[in-house]
């Protein structure tokens, strides 16, 4: 378990965002099954808050717990493995949210 307060945190965070991913997903097939998915994040928006809201959040908490993690590591020399794997889950989604803005389908 994590000793600092940033550890702490950015476990948190993931657990948020694994929370959140399973809330926004369980959207798609209950709650907007006859509203058809859009071109752009910002037609989904308007077309299905409810899906997009969550898992938008989901992936700040992501980024954030990956930033929280890094923190912890190098200034506070947080050694905890759940820290890690926070850091390992936060990079995975860098690097989706990376490749989805530079090769958008």
């Amino acid at each position: 378990m994590p000793k600092t307060k940033l550890g702490k945190w950015a476990i948190g965070l993931i657990l948020t965002m694994l929370m959140l991913f399973f809330i926004g997903t369980s959207f798609t097939n209950s709650l907007y099954t006859s509203v058809p998915s859009s071109n752009s994040i910002f037609e989904d928006m308007i077309r299905r808050p409810a899906l997009v809201f969550p898992l938008l959040t989901a992936m700040l908490s992501g980024v954030a717990a990956f930033v929280t993690g890094i923190i912890a590591v190098a200034k506070d020399k947080e050694r905890a493995p759940l820290v890690y794997i926070a850091l390992i889950i936060g990079a995975c989604v860098i690097l989706f949210l990376a490749g989805e803005s530079l090769f958008p389908h």
